[in-house]
């Protein structure tokens, strides 16, 4: 169990990891009595005792993947070759580290008459799952539509699960696209190339007035709220979240 080390601050100890797609990493961490967080906030983690560092410094920023009623903790990386992540993916299970959070704005809104629209790229992927996930085991009335774009299913973190998150919500829907499906082994049939507003407009047909929420890299994100911008969308309405690799 995570242990309280100041009004902030926690210890949580590494109790699994496990690949969710091919160079992507879970880590699921120990859940400290008491913490509360809202599905899309986000955390830093500190290496306490790393074997090595380099200029970008022992602390990181993760959007907590796993959502409030889920019993553990569970963050979700790309695996670039940093001194940061080679020390997670070399931490014995059970090493700890330091906490601090959470941190963030990017949660649901509370005007439950209002849909949610999600449009992720790659990683960006994973404050969705927390959202998707709550509002499943809560049976939220939210009209959810979440947008997912890989180059291909090999690549995506938790497509299959989010696909089959449709069954237990029926306010949920999932649209996944590939731009690289041909280099797949793997069968794909649902829609391919990018995030576009011809793919909105196909998905959205009885969708009004959503709130849009877009994560992923940063020059995705910076395309995307242009385009919602070019459709009318009010920058109000527009929630973004950038996930720079380090």
């Amino acid at each position: 169990m995570g242990e309280a080390t100041s009004q902030n601050g926690y210890s949580i100890g590494l109790t699994e990891r496990r690949l969710v797609a091919e160079g992507t990493m879970a880590f699921h961490f120990d859940k400290p009595a008491g913490f509360v967080f809202t599905p899309g906030q986000f955390v830093d983690l500190t290496l306490t005792e790393p074997s090595e560092t380099d200029a970008a410094g022992n602390t990181r920023a993760f959007s907590l993947a796993s959502a409030p009623q889920e019993p553990t903790l569970m963050v979700a990386t790309r695996l670039r070759d940093t001194a940061f992540k080679r020390e997670l993916q070399r931490m014995p299970i059970g090493s700890t580290v330091k906490m601090e959070g959470p941190f963030g704005k990017l949660v649901l809104h509370a005007d439950q008459t209002r849909p949610a629209v999600f449009l992720a790229g790659g990683i960006g992927i994973t404050p969705f799952r927390s959202m998707a996930v709550h509002a499943a085991l809560q049976r939220a009335p939210h009209r959810m539509v979440l947008f997912y774009s890989n180059r291909r299913p090999e690549d995506a973190p938790f497509l299959d699960e989010l696909q089959a998150l449709q069954e237990k919500n029926p306010h949920y829907r999932f649209v996944g696209t590939l731009t690289e499906p041909a280099t797949s082994s793997r069968p794909w049939q649902g829609e391919t190339g990018y995030l576009n507003a011809a793919l909105l407009a196909k998905h959205l047909v009885n969708i009004e007035k959503p709130i849009y929420y877009v994560v992923g890299p940063p020059g995705m994100v910076v395309a995307l709220r242009a385009m919602l911008k070019e459709a009318g969308i009010d920058d109000s309405d527009i929630r973004t979240e950038k996930f720079a690799g380090y």
